[in-house]
């Protein structure tokens, strides 16, 4: 039995409708959609972990090396124990909130801020364990279940737009149509998304994974060859990486001592909230796109993705990096075909690759790889033909789920929106014994978590 065999075998590939060569390109197809939070995460901690005796550009080594091997367990545990094509890293925004509210903005140590990650992280492995967690997401109205994808990929676009400077900031309208045709790197980059649509509306396999790579030989090119200016970052003009991190792995320790009980109880619900409602979302709705839910819109076995969340934060937290989710850039290798746990060992190993190659690979440019998000977010909004608009109960809480995502630039927010409006419009139009309890609890406490945040009194 060759190894091709072998991993079929090992992944039930063919029952799941795929094969190995599809795998293989779904899960080259997520890492390189994934591959720029190697960049994006160390830009954003290092600005809030100062280590003595080590610059900032030395940090950010450290950080880039944690955020590819808390990557790279997280996905070895989704794909090994979960069997399921999700990959994992250190969430946007989580960072930010780590970086510039607990440790810029309260003034927490870093490693105290570490040390609350690595709690959240024990919390959702012991609740994931006793499957509460599974418990409470099968609690999510039907509908948010079904809309969910359809938001997340208005979210998609909306980034990928943003990043293509498609859509630009505006003083009247807070966003406009950017004026592209004035940026050599904006007109690239939609070069590049009209190349990929072409590819992908003519059935080519792979077509995300060529358009993305051709885009970045270009702009490569053009800026080696002087034709445009070196706004952007070559092979070429980056450092080579350093592998030390003992001075940031195990610094959560150091941060367990320095603990003020009520700021850290705030501050680990706000990561334990925020994780646990966008990893939700995130998994219904990339499951949603590869028709991995069941009649009542749950995901089977739902438990050991979780669990692969769970040990990805715990072991991030270990290394020194903020909490690690489910991306929603996973939904790119799963419309490139991925449908089993073979997609995310290519993740995975891939990351580890990216240890040898680590200047090559963060030189992927964002004009290139967000190309990714655009084209999975248009096709993620098939979505909304399973929704029933002709009820008023599916119809506001689908709408709200689909539209405050975007809106808000929030997955969590967006999934509160519809779980609230559910139970109020089913009470309203006298259905409320359709409504199970545990859905009216859930509602009822997130009004409340809104309400204390909106004041002040929680983070």
């Amino acid at each position: 039995m060759g190894l091709s065999d072998t991993l079929a075998a090992r992944f039930d590939v063919e029952a799941h409708g795929s094969d190995v060569r599809t795998e293989l390109i779904a899960g080259l197809t997520t890492f390189l959609a994934m591959s720029y939070i190697i960049v994006v995460n160390p830009a954003i901690l290092s600005e809030a972990v100062q280590i003595e005796g080590y610059g900032q550009g030395e940090v950010f080594q450290m950080i880039a090396i944690a955020t590819i091997l808390s990557a790279a367990i997280a996905t070895v545990v989704m794909a090994l124990y979960a069997n399921r094509p999700f990959g994992l890293a250190p969430g946007l925004g989580l960072n930010a909130f780590f970086a510039y509210t607990v440790v810029l903005g309260l003034g927490v140590p870093w490693q105290t801020a570490l040390a609350a990650v690595f709690v959240e992280g024990v919390l959702f492995m012991v609740l994931t364990a006793v499957g509460a967690r599974e418990y409470v997401i099968r609690l999510f109205p039907e509908p948010v279940k079904r809309s969910v994808g359809a938001g997340i990929g208005l979210f998609l676009l909306f980034i990928g737009f943003q990043e293509l400077q498609i859509v630009v900031p505006d003083d009247a309208t807070l966003v406009t149509l950017g004026g592209i045709f004035g940026n050599p790197w904006a007109i690239l980059g939609l070069l590049g998304l009209a190349f990929t649509f072409g590819l992908w509306a003519r059935g080519i396999t792979g077509s995300i994974v060529i358009g993305i790579v051709t885009t970045s030989l270009v702009g490569w090119g053009l800026t080696l060859a002087g034709v445009f200016g070196r706004g952007t970052v070559t092979p070429e003009s980056l450092p080579s990486a350093q592998y030390d991190i003992t001075p940031l792995a195990g610094a959560f320790v150091d941060g367990l001592g320095q603990i003020d009980p009520l700021t850290f109880v705030l501050v680990v619900f706000t990561f334990f909230f925020v994780d646990f409602f966008d990893t939700a979302g995130t998994l219904i709705g990339v499951s949603q796109f590869g028709d991995f839910l069941d009649e009542d819109g749950d995901l089977p076995d739902m438990d050991k993705p979780l669990m692969a969340d769970a040990v990805g934060t715990t072991a991030g937290a270990v290394l020194g990096t903020s909490t690690v989710t489910t991306y929603i850039e996973s939904s790119t290798g799963v419309e490139e075909g991925g449908r089993t746990g073979l997609t995310a060992l290519v993740v995975a190993l891939l990351f580890v690759a990216s240890l040898v190659v680590i200047p090559v690979v963060a030189a992927i440019p964002a004009y290139a790889s967000f190309i990714a998000l655009i084209v999975v977010g248009v096709m993620m909004l098939q979505g909304l033909v399973e929704v029933d608009w002709e009820d008023p109960a599916w119809a506001v809480s689908a709408g709200l789920t689909v539209t405050v995502m975007p809106f808000a630039y929030s997955i969590a927010d967006g999934l509160a929106a519809g779980i609230i409006a559910y139970p109020l419009i089913k009470v309203a139009v006298g259905e409320y014994d359709d409504v199970a309890l545990g859905q009216y609890v859930i509602a009822a406490l997130l009004v409340v978590y809104y309400v204390l945040q909106t004041r002040g009194v929680i983070l």
